[in-house]
């Protein structure tokens, strides 16, 4: 029976040498892993084709991968892109509605001041005749001014009404008295009555309320679709920075490493890399709503007291009141003018004769007809733009903060937030257990996914912030009819280096939650690491179940 033994005992341990073989597994292929990543447009020949050791790995999970080292290089660069672009779309989309309506608005608001100003010419030229051509540079001054105002904004509108009122009266005091000579210094006094006299009745007073209010608002409403568009336009062009990039790494391609092409981020997941990587972006959000709080106040007085086009459309038909007022009151006008500024010296007979006949002016206004008037200013109505608008706006509001949740959304970004419990947690296939933490820069120190520095605010959205801040003490300047000295928006919101809340140097970098190791890698490191060392020795308990075989053959 002791002879048997060794024998007896050198086949058991082949046979269990040879089961072991037989279990384990073979290396995995990575066909389809290796299929997307050349479809992305990069080198087959960097994909292996079977399953190697991943101690090369420096992000992703170690342990046996289907990512050489140039492939985690490059899944590194396109995670960066698809980040890039996924934001940028939905900032774009925001940043072309206020672009568009920047345009449309721009575009009618120019357009009904010159119907404006023709027809109030054509109409003058019909009923004045002569008179008006000798004239007209009266009225061509005016829209002039009112054209520079909302281009520039260097016009006090009520000074420029008030001295438009004093030229036309020196001009009417001429024609209703043309049987004097003024000098230059007699018609300087004659302006020092328009007040006190009131020669044109109550319009000029009720005009230049009417038009400072509707002017300011109009242009102030302008000028804020404007902010709008270049905030969004200067924050949606993202550059993460290396934390941020290792985070959507991690996210968006790890999971192919491990042959896991199907398997989509966790919705939370990809919220707190998000919230991460546009924590300055969150910080927005605050002025952004009282922004847009604003600009939707203006655009209820734009659609009742202060509608520029129920000011502009019938501003002939006003003028024209004014100075058939002053033609009915001439004579008492005249005579207190008189009494004030002393009794002016009569034309020479021949003179008076020949002024009369030429500057008579007892034409009357005759209205047009409404099919006669221009038509619409840019093909539609005040009314209908600022409907539009104001839909627009109050989609807006509450952007930056959602942000976050809206790029997650995208099916190329993440899982739906129904599927949470088969998606990629950034380890495996399993449910996501982290919190999703809060949007900004302070709700950033315990994102268990992106590390953020949460004590250096971005410079440019900073500036963006005060950008907001500006526009919106104007608006509510204009709500109440005041008057706002503009600056050139573009300059004081223009920012250098970064575009937004990841352009910047101090984006989000990853917070290792994993328990580190003293070799500095974490524990799901040390983990990947230790598969590899368990798969790696088969191949040596192979060699000795030869060396056993060889042993029993030797000692038959």
């Amino acid at each position: 029976m002791a002879r048997f033994g060794l024998p007896a005992l050198l086949c058991t341990l082949a046979v269990l040498c040879a089961a072991l073989l037989a279990a384990e597994p073979k290396s995995k292929s990575c066909s389809e892993v290796r299929r997307l990543y050349v479809s992305k447009g990069f080198n087959k020949n960097d994909a292996p084709t079977h399953e190697i050791n991943g101690d090369h790995l420096k992000i992703c999970p170690q342990g046996y991968t289907c990512c050489s080292q140039e492939m985690e290089e490059k899944y590194s660069l396109q995670s960066k892109d698809d980040f890039k672009s996924v934001v940028s779309e939905q900032c774009n989309h925001l940043q072309a509605i206020f672009a568009s309506r920047y345009k449309k608005f721009d575009e009618f608001f120019k357009e009904l001041l010159e119907n404006a100003e023709k027809s109030l010419n054509d109409m003058f030229v019909k009923t004045y005749g002569r008179l008006y051509m000798q004239n007209s540079e009266l009225f061509k001054d005016l829209f002039g001014e009112l054209k520079r105002y909302y281009v520039a904004g260097s016009v006090n509108l009520e000074e420029m009404l008030s001295d438009f009122w004093a030229r036309l009266l020196e001009r009417m005091f001429r024609l209703v008295n043309s049987q004097y000579h003024f000098t230059d210094e007699y018609l300087e006094c004659v302006s020092k009555y328009t007040e006190q006299l009131k020669p044109f009745g109550d319009v000029p007073r009720k005009l230049k309320l009417q038009v400072t209010r509707a002017f300011v608002a109009a242009r102030t409403f302008a000028q804020g679709l404007a902010v709008a568009r270049d905030v969004v336009s200067k924050v949606s062009v993202v550059s993460p920075t290396a934390q941020c990039a290792e985070a959507l790494l991690k996210m968006l391609y790890c999971s192919h490493c491990q042959g896991l092409v199907s398997v989509k981020p966790c919705y939370n997941y990809c919220s707190n890399i998000m919230r991460g990587c546009l924590a300055n972006q969150g910080d927005l959000e605050f002025e952004w709503n009282n922004f847009i709080d604003a600009m939707l106040m203006v655009a209820e007085r734009l659609e009742g007291p202060f509608n520029i086009e129920s000011v502009m459309d019938p501003i002939d038909v006003k003028i024209s009141d004014a100075i058939m007022n002053m033609q009915e009151n001439s004579v008492q006008v005249s005579q207190k003018v008189f009494q004030g500024c002393g009794p002016p010296k009569p034309l020479p007979a021949g003179r008076i004769s020949r002024s009369i006949s030429e500057g008579a002016f007892s034409a009357r206004f005759r209205p047009y007809h409404p099919e006669e008037r221009p038509t619409t200013a840019a093909g539609t109505s005040l009314d209908r733009l600022v409907t539009d608008v104001k839909e627009k706006l109050k989609q807006a509001k509450k952007f930056w903060s959602s942000l976050p949740s809206n790029v997650c959304s995208d099916g190329r970004m993440a899982a739906g937030n129904g599927n949470e419990d088969d998606c990629w947690d950034g380890k495996g296939k399993s449910r996501y257990l982290f919190a999703v933490t809060g949007n900004g820069l302070a709700n950033q120190g315990n994102n268990p996914e992106v590390q953020v520095d949460t004590s250096k605010p971005d410079i440019l959205i900073l500036r963006q912030i005060m950008a907001l801040r500006v526009m919106t003490s104007k608006m509510k300047n204009a709500y109440n009819g005041n008057d706002v000295d503009f600056f050139d928006i573009s300059d004081e919101s223009s920012g250098e280096g970064s575009g937004s809340g990841c352009e910047y140097q101090q984006c989000p970098s990853e917070l290792e939650h994993n328990a580190t190791e003293p070799s500095g890698k974490s524990a799901n490191d040390q983990a990947g690491s230790a598969g590899g060392l368990v798969r790696a020795r088969p191949p040596l308990l192979a060699a000795f179940c030869i060396l056993l075989l060889v042993m029993q053959r030797e000692w038959r």
